[in-house]
């Protein structure tokens, strides 16, 4: 079961990557609260039409949870993406990526104090690994430059973002029992309702930029790898091994739109990159270690 949710997870993570690089493509093809309304909207319609025969099926379930659901999709989807893409036009991305890895920490502590669910001790120093990991990527190599951070209004803003996907994160204890597209489908509803007064505002105030042909060629991306794939697999990723060691994963984002942005936009490779890389797997890694346990047989 671990390692079915490792891979879902790093399935995740991938789609994530790649869609931080397709951000960089959206930049003046596409505005950034359009692409996120427009990426829901689409993964809805893909959606749809698989998930209906499920969706009847569920429907009392369905019912019962609307509102969890639909206040999931508006936080963890629609809110998170909106703010994280406005962020990051006040801030920078070395500030961007060292911020989005501070996410498991907060899930962690989110848990400790709701539910007093235990952190050991292998988790918080598997994640500090991790952190070091992602922040020798976002600096270049030169971990010193840190101490030379700025924190302003993007800043706030991007913490804000982050403090809403792990709410999101933790609040997937209560996500009841759905087929994928089911869930999915119900979430993709929330983003859309909770994306609309962003792209309302956009519009407004004259900052829409409707999709050329690159624009609609990372909308599709979009709406299809991180928005129906990657976020299926987190979510059976962390149903499966938890939040607290579900959220850790989330570490090999900024690892992985480093590699992307290597073999897509033709940005070289340093021996940092893999030492970053050995750093945030050895986190995780370690985060996962149970002494003592053994494998005995099917579990779960």
């Amino acid at each position: 079961m671990a390692i079915r949710a490792y891979i879902l997870l790093i399935i995740t993570t991938l789609g994530w990557g790649g869609n931080a690089i397709a951000g960089k493509l959206a930049a003046g093809h596409i505005s950034p609260a359009l692409l996120t309304s427009g990426r829901w909207l689409i993964a809805l319609a893909i959606l749809l039409p698989f998930a209906l025969p499920h969706m009847r099926r569920e429907w009392p379930t369905l019912r019962a949870h609307f509102w969890l659901l639909l206040v999931l999709g508006m936080v963890g989807f629609a809110l998170f993406n909106n703010f994280y893409y406005l962020a990051l036009n006040y801030t920078s991305a070395i500030n961007g990526a060292i911020e989005q890895a501070s996410m498991p920490l907060l899930v962690f502590i989110a848990n400790f104090v709701l539910f007093g669910q235990r952190v050991s001790p292998g988790q918080i120093i598997g994640f500090f690994i991790s952190l070091i990991g992602v922040a020798l990527v976002a600096t270049n190599g030169n971990l010193v430059g840190i101490l030379r951070l700025d924190i302003g209004y993007g800043d706030a803003l991007l913490i804000l973002s982050i403090a809403f996907y792990g709410a999101y994160t933790v609040s997937l204890r209560w996500m009841p029992k759905l087929h994928w597209l089911s869930a999915m489908t119900a979430l993709s509803v929330g983003a859309i309702i909770g994306g609309l007064p962003f792209t309302a505002w956009e519009a407004y105030s004259g900052r829409m930029i409707m999709p050329d042909t690159q624009g609609w060629l990372v909308l599709a991306y979009a709406a299809i790898f991180p928005s129906i794939i990657s976020q299926a697999c987190f979510i059976k990723g962390v149903e499966l091994i938890g939040a607290n060691r579900g959220g850790l994963f989330i570490n090999l984002v900024p690892i992985f739109g480093t590699f992307f942005a290597v073999t897509l936009l033709g940005e070289e490779l340093f021996a940092f990159h893999i030492i970053a890389l050995a750093l945030v797997l050895g986190g995780i890694a370690l985060a996962e270690h149970k002494p003592g346990q053994t494998q005995t047989g099917r579990t779960g």
